[in-house]
């Protein structure tokens, strides 16, 4: 390798602290606006003027606006009916000149006849007025023979037929001579004589001109209005689109309080009717997912406080003899109930994924229920609360999750164990209809309003509502009810109770008759 050889010289000389990537960076910024400011008030990131790179850094020719294309389709629909309408125009004006030469030949014809019958000596000054008008005069004589000055005229009334001239028969024709089309008109003079006389389609061409003149003339305004016309309608849509755009940026940098002004014809009136209801509807959830990070931090503070403040007296000495089992049992419960907590929302957080795993078998719904049954009778008698079973003497099949759905049996226990006073019951019932199995979790407690039964399985609402008012959990003990249910291809909902409380129902598809059932497991919580 030469060091300081010529292409070492020439090559450009690297400004201090700046680097090729650099370089190529602010060239590639060469090609956007700066930071704009929309109709709304947003600062939006800079838009490209002519190419927009793809992922690949190959540039992507931008496609053209709804103006343009809008004043393209009109003149394109006004060019061709342009076309069609002059044609149709030319074609018209074309036959009306040519049937109106024809007419004026015929009229000029029958004056010339009758002045000839009655003066014959005014022949040839007739005929010079006729030439200056561009009408040739070919006659035929007794004899038969046809004479005229002008060759052409005389072979084109041979053609129409001058020889079968008669009074009763006279002579309405044409005949094309050397490329041009010739118009005849024949009368008989007296006898066997005959007058005819010869005019090119040609002289009715400068009235065919100007009238195709005018005609043309009133399609080149017309397409003129219609481009116009086209572009002020493609302002009129691109304008209230352009807003719409706006705020939906706005939107996705953030704002939740931009809506689209209804304007526009009724396609885009519907279009900003949609994006304010996602606004509103971001809005609402972002407002909900704000008060459930709020709830759940604070269900995961109390835990861990307890057993933060437990492991510091332990670990200064403060807490001995007698007292150390039972600080491990507090500290315990305290790491039981925040693994409860971690396990919930991580359940929550993956019940939209496709790696959810269930492990579906058939299950007999009467064993299962017995099984929850014998849990929970023990803990509602510690708390006072009488527990009943109301189900079925024979096996109610269904094809499910076992774990999973003993999971959703507790999970509406606790959560009726919770608000249920001493002294009201909580009931477990199950029965079977037609293709189906209904399990009902009811209790005694003070129950929901109709709105909170719509919203019951919503996280973090009912928490948010009840807070300090009466017993809540996390938040999204009903919310994972809900999605595991869904998930097993089941429903459930949230309704009044005939024991005065809330009535949860979930509702399984019976399992096909004839397989086999797996006695389920008890499931400690």
């Amino acid at each position: 390798m030469v060091v300081g050889g010529p292409n070492h010289r020439t090559r450009p000389r690297r400004r201090r602290g700046q680097s090729a990537g650099g370089r190529r960076h602010r060239a590639s910024l060469r090609h956007y606006r700066t930071p704009e400011t929309d109709p709304t008030g947003t600062r939006r990131p800079a838009s490209p003027t002519r190419a927009t790179p793809d992922p690949r850094g190959v540039a992507v020719k931008r496609p053209s606006s709804l103006a343009v294309r809008t004043t393209a389709l009109c003149l394109a629909v006004a060019g061709v009916m342009a076309l069609v309408a002059g044609g149709i125009a030319v074609r018209l004006v074309s036959t009306a000149s040519r049937e109106l030469t024809q007419q004026t030949l015929a009229d000029q014809a029958d004056v010339v006849a009758a002045q000839l019958a009655d003066s014959p000596r005014i022949g040839r000054r007739l005929q010079q007025i006729l030439e200056g008008q561009g009408v040739s005069v070919v006659r035929r004589g007794a004899g038969g023979g046809v004479v005229g000055d002008d060759p052409a005229a005389v072979q084109a009334a041979r053609r129409a037929g001058i020889t079968r001239v008669t009074a009763t028969r006279p002579l309405h024709g044409s005949a094309r001579v050397g490329g041009s089309v010739l118009l005849v008109e024949g009368r008989v003079i007296e006898g066997q004589r005959v007058i005819a006389l010869v005019g090119e389609v040609a002289t009715a061409k400068g009235t065919g001109r100007r009238l195709i003149g005018n005609v043309v003339f009133a399609l080149g305004i017309g397409l003129l209005v219609a481009s116009g016309a086209g572009w002020l309608l493609a302002r009129r849509l691109a304008g209230p689109l352009r807003r719409t755009a706006a705020v939906a940026s706005a939107m996705s940098h953030g704002r939740r309080d931009l809506r689209v002004p209804p304007e526009g014809p009724r396609e885009l009136v519907e279009v900003g009717e949609s994006i304010n209801a996602l606004a509103n509807a971001l809005a609402h959830s972002e407002a909900r997912q704000r008060e459930f990070l709020l709830s759940i931090s604070h269900e995961l503070r109390t835990p861990l406080t307890a057993v933060s403040g437990f492991a510091e007296s332990l670990a200064d000495g403060v807490v001995t003899g007698d007292e150390v089992p039972e600080v491990g049992r507090v500290i315990g419960q305290e790491a039981g109930r925040l693994n409860r907590l971690v396990s919930d929302l991580l359940d929550l957080a993956r019940l939209g994924a496709d790696d959810f795993r269930l492990d579906l078998v058939d299950v007999d719904l009467t064993v299962l229920v017995a099984e929850s049954a014998r849990v929970w009778q023990s803990r509602c008698a510690a708390e006072g609360v009488p527990f009943f079973v109301d189900a079925p003497d024979h096996p109610v099949p269904v094809h499910t999750d076992p774990r999973r759905l003993r999971q959703v049996v507790d999970g509406l226990a606790e959560n009726a164990l919770r608000v249920t006073p001493a002294g009201a019951p909580i009931v477990f019932a199950l029965r079977a209809v037609p293709g189906a199995a209904v399990l009902e979790v009811r209790d005694g407690g003070p129950g929901l309003s109709d709105e909170d039964y719509q919203e019951a399985f919503a996280r973090g609402v009912l928490r948010s509502r009840y807070a300090g008012v009466r017993p809540v959990g996390t938040g999204i003990g009903l919310a994972l009810v809900h999605g595991l249910v869904t998930r097993m291809g089941g429903a459930v909902e949230a309704g009044p109770a005939p024991e005065g409380g809330a009535r949860f129902t979930v509702t399984l598809p019976l399992a096909p008759p004839g397989d086999q059932v797996t006695q389920p497991l008890p499931v400690a919580r």
